[in-house]
């Protein structure tokens, strides 16, 4: 089976669905599916580059302007080589690269499966309300109806989205994390810290997360904030935290500096207003790391039930971290139930399941899934 695979960027920066793209491609090709990966070059640097065509087949198109993304090489190539595939997974919705993929899937007689990365949540339609109404009505709507699966990484993000918009014909896989190899062992409490390791945008909560860690003032205790986002949110961010010794800023983080942050956390925190999935909070427990998440992270219900973590609603989050941060047992305890959930979610997991809906959906003629 031979399927590309068509995301608006794969910068790590742009969050969790680029940073996911190319694991699940991996996965894919060890399974035996010929994958091809087609994107921009939004946020792209020549090592970004390297590291992903390094790993796959990957066209890589200029992004010629605008968050929109637009790229007219990118929509030229899948109108001229779509139909060299049995089928086409688009990841996100309001971005020129998917409405494209699907047009040309759609002339060429193409089945295409689309995962809008949490952006279909009432929340997230709720933001930039009239620019994606307006959207939604002229390609959004027509772009998601008619593909023949649409692609939920949870349970949560489906029952919204379906309830919200009508539709009927989802499946829920989710992303999966690499687990092999990392041990989990007991923390030394020696210099305790929750981390956050997102990017930085209003929806995450983290100017709640600082005042609640200012005002409780923990001794030993440290909030490390890591990634980055727009200037003048993180500088709102910074000055939130002014005249806090135990908050740091540490930046954008990758490669080995990342992987010494997450396993010497105490914590992961990500009380988001609204999180499909969360890939920093699977990244986090697959190194034995508990979180703390608000019920809004679609993941809520998995962590609760495995008692990998605690769920926390904002309002109460100053109390819930002044009683987390006293008990180091409960934190070890739930440390090792968060490594064993995360054991669960395996990217050989994923790519299985995914390939079980592709031949389902190939199989039947690339008509709709119900």
């Amino acid at each position: 089976m031979k399927v590309l695979h068509v995301i608006p960027s794969v910068s790590e920066r742009s969050g969790g669905p680029a940073t996911a793209i190319v694991p699940m491609c991996r996965a894919l090709q060890a399974l035996g599916v010929e994958v091809v990966l087609a994107t921009t070059s939004h946020g792209l640097t020549g090592v970004n580059t390297d590291q992903v065509q390094d790993s796959l087949p990957t066209r890589i198109f200029p992004a010629q302007f605008g968050e929109f993304k637009y790229s007219r090489p990118l929509a030229a190539w899948l109108g001229e080589s779509v139909r060299e595939f049995d089928l086409v997974h688009i990841h996100a919705v309001f971005n020129h690269a998917p409405i494209a993929a699907a047009r040309a899937c759609r002339r060429a007689g193409v089945p295409y499966v689309v995962r809008p990365l949490g952006t279909l949540d009432p929340w997230s339609m709720g933001q930039k309300r009239f620019k994606k109404r307006v959207f939604w009505l002229m390609a959004g709507k027509g772009m998601l109806e008619r593909s023949a699966a649409v692609h939920y990484t949870a349970a949560a993000e489906k029952k919204a989205t379906e309830e919200h918009l009508g539709l009927n014909h989802g499946r829920v896989i989710p992303l999966g994390v690499d687990v092999k190899g990392i041990p989990v062992k007991d923390r030394a409490m020696t210099d305790p810290y929750v981390l956050v390791l997102s990017r930085l945008h209003p929806k995450k909560n983290i100017d709640v997360l600082i005042e609640a860690f200012k005002a409780l003032n923990l001794t030993g205790w440290r909030l490390v904030i890591a990634g980055d986002g727009p200037r003048d949110y993180v500088t709102e961010l910074k000055e939130k935290a002014a005249g806090a010794k135990n908050i740091v800023f540490a930046g954008w983080v990758d490669g080995d500096e990342k992987e010494a942050l997450l396993r010497g956390a105490a914590l992961l925190a990500l009380p988001s207003l609204q999180e499909n999935f969360g890939l920093c909070v699977m990244e986090a427990m697959a190194r034995g790391v508990p979180v703390l998440i608000s019920p809004q992270v679609n993941l809520a219900e998995e962590i609760e039930t495995a008692g990998a973590g605690w769920v926390i609603d904002v309002s109460l989050l100053e109390h819930g971290l002044k009683e987390i941060s006293k008990d180091q047992t409960e934190l070890l305890k739930r440390g090792k139930a968060a490594y064993q959930l995360a054991r669960s979610y395996s990217w050989d997991r994923v790519a299985k399941e995914l390939v079980q809906v592709y031949e389902e959906i190939v199989s039947n003629g690339g008509t709709t899934l119900h």
